[in-house]
């Protein structure tokens, strides 16, 4: 059996990973990613840079992309749940503006990878957070950009339910549509 199950989530290039997980009474051991599992599975990606972040419930960072230097992200939730988007902004994709989402948890323990060219965001689920992604190219300050989190010509379906207020960064309140930035790559 492989380490690792690659699930297409209908968007070419994104993938769900979930890891084998092996546990007793001691707790459990898993591999959240290995470059041999991931090339025989048709991914050859090379990652960069790892990043972490903290959140409290409500939060929604995103919709987050970088223009000249596009990232790809392998993202997982090390404590608590999160909804995770990617949006496809691909010019030459069939599913250009399409997005899938899913949530990840500390308990389920799946990953996703967003490609380069796509938008990435998630919502705290949870009371409180912590996310960690590789990317497969550094962070460009200068090069950031978004899309505006709740953009109804993509029409993601947040789980806002049980969240009382979402809350953004100054930067995220600010981002424009998709139609309005024109962004295609």
């Amino acid at each position: 059996m492989g380490k690792f199950k690659f699930t297409d989530t209908g968007i070419e290039g994104m993938f769900i990973v979930e890891p084998t997980v092996f546990e007793d009474n001691r707790g459990y051991f898993m591999e959240t990613y290995n470059e041999n599992d991931f090339k025989d599975a048709g991914y050859d990606l090379t990652f960069v840079q790892d990043n972490q972040s903290k959140s409290s419930k409500g939060v929604l960072r995103g919709l987050h992309l970088q223009v000249k230097y596009p990232q790809g992200k392998l993202v997982r939730v090390i404590k608590g749940k999160v909804f995770d988007v990617g949006v496809d902004l691909r010019a030459d994709s069939e599913t250009y503006g399409k997005w899938f989402g899913a949530i990840l948890s500390d308990e389920n323990k799946k990953q996703l990878f967003i490609p380069p060219k796509f938008a990435h965001g998630f919502l705290v689920l949870s009371d409180e957070a912590e996310f960690v992604y590789k990317c497969t190219e550094f962070y460009h300050g200068e090069d950031e950009s978004g899309i505006m989190w709740n953009d109804e010509d993509i029409g993601i379906d947040w789980p806002l339910d049980d969240i009382d207020e979402v809350i953004l960064s100054d930067k995220d309140k600010e981002w424009l549509t998709l139609k309005e930035s024109q962004i295609k790559y």
